[in-house]
């Protein structure tokens, strides 16, 4: 159910059970996702919610229907809000957000998989929890700074850790797709893409 406040951007993060089914893209009223990632997506019966409340417009289905007592309805696949949505400014410090900024990879090593994070300038040193001094690191980079610093780790970081912008987070967010993307929704997911020539 969406909020009193009619903010459309969280409640599909709060509710993923209800998204592994038909779930619906969410498009702005400028017919660009919501998010890209996570990707904007609600429950379908969200979907169907919002189009009997006159929020969203149908601009695919699904072949798959649905039935009440008096109506069969097809399942909406991709939906355009009818009012704009100003987009946040700001990314929220999350461990996923962190992962997608760091790309899912050790800023140390660079490897994949069996992620953790790691404050540069250890806790116990003074060092706080910011996009500035946490980075993503495997298990066995994280065991081997431990507590120490960088010099006295003798370890470097890939990149230094900065705060990234809301821009920056789409641009890393469309290159790792989600593992299941319907094919209604392709033509909304990258048209704004830069053209390969």
């Amino acid at each position: 159910m969406l909020d009193d406040h009619g903010d459309f951007r969280t409640h599909f993060v709060r509710e993923p059970s209800g998204l592994r089914q038909h779930p619906a893209l969410v498009l702005n009223a400028d017919y660009r996702p919501l998010s890209y990632y996570p990707l904007s997506l609600w429950p379908w019966q969200e979907a169907i919610k919002a189009v009997f409340l006159d929020r969203v417009s149908i601009l695919a289905e699904y072949d798959e229907v649905v039935r009440s007592q008096r109506q069969a309805f097809r399942i909406p696949s991709v939906v355009v809000l009818k009012d704009y949505v100003k987009p946040r400014k700001r990314v929220a410090f999350t461990r996923f957000n962190l992962f997608l900024r760091d790309e899912f990879s050790c800023q140390y090593c660079g490897s994949k998989g069996d992620l953790t994070f790691d404050h540069v300038i250890p806790r116990s040193r003074g060092g706080i929890t910011s996009w500035e001094n946490v980075v993503a690191a495997c298990s066995p980079c994280n065991l081997k700074k431990a507590n120490k610093s960088l010099r006295h780790s003798g370890m470097r970081l890939r990149q230094t850790p900065r705060s990234p912008s809301s821009e920056e987070m789409h641009a890393v967010g469309r290159r790792f797709p989600p593992n299941h993307l319907h094919e209604s929704w392709m033509d909304f997911l990258y048209w704004d893409a830069e053209l390969e020539s």
